[in-house]
């Protein structure tokens, strides 16, 4: 039996918080280092399903926050709290593009997305990246001024250069690797922060 399938103390924890997955705190301590959340923002939640990051998202920003949310799958999260706006659907497509624009800018992005993998490293860093770099042309087209971006990277080969690259147009870049990420994970998540705009 793999250690995936046997639930760990971050999978009962998002249980019995309310989360329908253990991601979730991947985001909490990316808030406790780095604070990229304060009431009354808008911001933008790339490749939400099932709804961990937008539910604890919507619980920083309060009532007087907005939050958009897009994936291809639905979410999965219920309680008392201010509906984001979800759209379900490819965020590359010209619909998706024009819905985001018309809610923009935003103060802070995230993006836990990750691209169907295939079990070899080198491919699915590689799509990872591909990934990683669109949700950056969509903070440089739809941040604000002064923005925060946090993104989930597939470590390997190129990823240094994607964190060079952030530097460019941030004044503070970050690495972090969160507690919850599973010990046999590649995964790493970027951190930029003041952003500095166009």
């Amino acid at each position: 039996m793999s250690n995936r399938a046997v639930p760990d103390h971050y999978t009962l924890r998002a249980k019995k918080e309310g989360y329908p997955a253990r991601s979730v705190y991947k985001l909490e301590e990316i808030q406790k280092k780095f604070r990229i959340f304060r009431p009354g923002q808008t911001v933008l939640d790339v490749g939400a399903a099932p709804g961990s990051w937008t539910l604890y998202i919507l619980r920083q920003i309060k009532e007087s926050g907005s939050l958009t949310a897009v994936d291809l799958n639905p979410l999965s999260i219920t309680g008392n709290f201010p509906a984001p706006t979800f759209l379900q659907g490819d965020i590359f497509s010209r619909e998706i593009a024009a819905e985001l624009s018309a809610r923009a800018p935003y103060n802070v992005i995230v993006s836990d997305a990750a691209p169907s993998t295939t079990g070899n490293r080198t491919v699915d860093t590689g799509r990872s990246h591909e990934l990683v770099r669109t949700v950056m042309e969509l903070s440089e087209r739809y941040l604000k001024k002064g923005g925060a971006l946090a993104v989930k990277v597939f470590q390997g080969s190129g990823d240094n250069q994607i964190f060079l690259d952030m530097r460019k147009v941030f004044n503070q870049v970050k690495r972090l690797k969160p507690a919850a990420v599973r010990k046999e994970s590649f995964e790493i998540y970027f951190i930029g922060q003041d952003y500095k705009g166009l």
